[in-house]
């Protein structure tokens, strides 16, 4: 059923860098990344207009989540132009051109705090599957 579900989505158009964000954001969710952050960074760097960081429970998590989005972004058109980090436990990078994708471990998050080298970058905030369901 969740296949036929996917097959539905509209294509993303990928110069629509929110919108590919909160795609991103939606698979995050969907798959229970922790502490999903949308941050708009285009004032603050010129290699992305978004970077959308969270974390996983597990190295196995980590990796799952960086798979998930890029296949869940590719059947709706949008593939990364790098993905960094597939044999690493701590650190994975998807870059798609306008939002660049942060997944770490939680000590690599603590360790890189993007967060706060980025502190001046306004938060987006998108609502979650879980709150979906409580405001219906």
């Amino acid at each position: 059923m969740e296949e036929m579900m996917e097959e539905k989505l509209p294509p993303l158009d990928a110069t629509d860098a929110e919108a590919v964000a909160h795609a991103i954001f939606d698979v995050l969710d969907a798959k229970k990344a922790r502490d999903i952050k949308v941050l708009r960074v285009e004032d603050q760097t010129v290699i992305a207009d978004y970077f959308v960081i969270c974390s996983g429970n597990s190295s196995t998590q980590v990796k799952s989540l960086g798979g998930e989005v890029e296949y869940k972004l590719g059947l709706r058109g949008v593939d990364p132009a790098h993905f960094e980090g597939r044999d690493n436990n701590a650190w994975v990078i998807l870059d798609y051109s306008s939002v660049i994708v942060h997944i770490f471990s939680r000590e690599a998050r603590d360790f890189y705090k993007l967060e706060k080298l980025y502190g001046d970058a306004e938060e987006i905030k998108f609502i979650g599957i879980d709150d979906r369901a409580d405001a219906e």
